[in-house]
């Protein structure tokens, strides 16, 4: 597993919370910016972790900003990319398991610290189930092909 991460400045606090996260259990990742509080566009951001995870250069990638709505919508306009904005770990556990999410994204604006790290270990631990949602992604992967 290797994870890609990624924020904009209304996200860097809770990218850099999740960042120690991941370090502490020792898990591999690449955090790819900002590294200040001055503004930038999320898009920029988004393109960057969803272009690697796409390539296959990563596993997973976490995006943050404010809601978690900018990025998820820059994120699943990449085809091979399945990012799911996440509030509980519930959601986090059914994107895995039924979506196959390769991207979480989450808002710093929505959820605390400790509910993010939750959401981001189950997000992680959480296989993808396939049987009958193997069909479900494989029509999500048709719908790509037809851009």
């Amino acid at each position: 597993m290797k994870i890609i991460l990624a924020s904009d400045h209304a996200g860097l606090e809770l990218r850099q919370d999740l960042a120690a996260s991941l370090r502490e259990r020792g898990v591999p990742f690449e955090d790819v910016g900002p590294t200040s509080r001055d503004s930038v566009d999320y898009p920029d951001f988004a393109r960057k972790v969803a272009r690697a995870v796409a390539a296959g250069e990563y596993t997973h990638g976490v995006l943050v900003c404010g809601t978690g709505i900018g990025m998820s919508i820059v994120a699943n306009k990449h085809a091979g990319v399945r990012a799911a904005l996440c509030t509980t770990e519930f959601e986090a556990r059914m994107a895995r398991a039924h979506n196959d999410a390769n991207v979480l994204c989450v808002g710093q604006r929505v959820v605390g610290a400790g509910v993010a790290r939750g959401i981001l270990e189950v997000f992680l631990a959480t296989p993808f189930e396939g049987g009958r949602h193997e069909r479900r992604v494989q029509m999500i992967r048709d719908v790509e092909s037809e851009r």
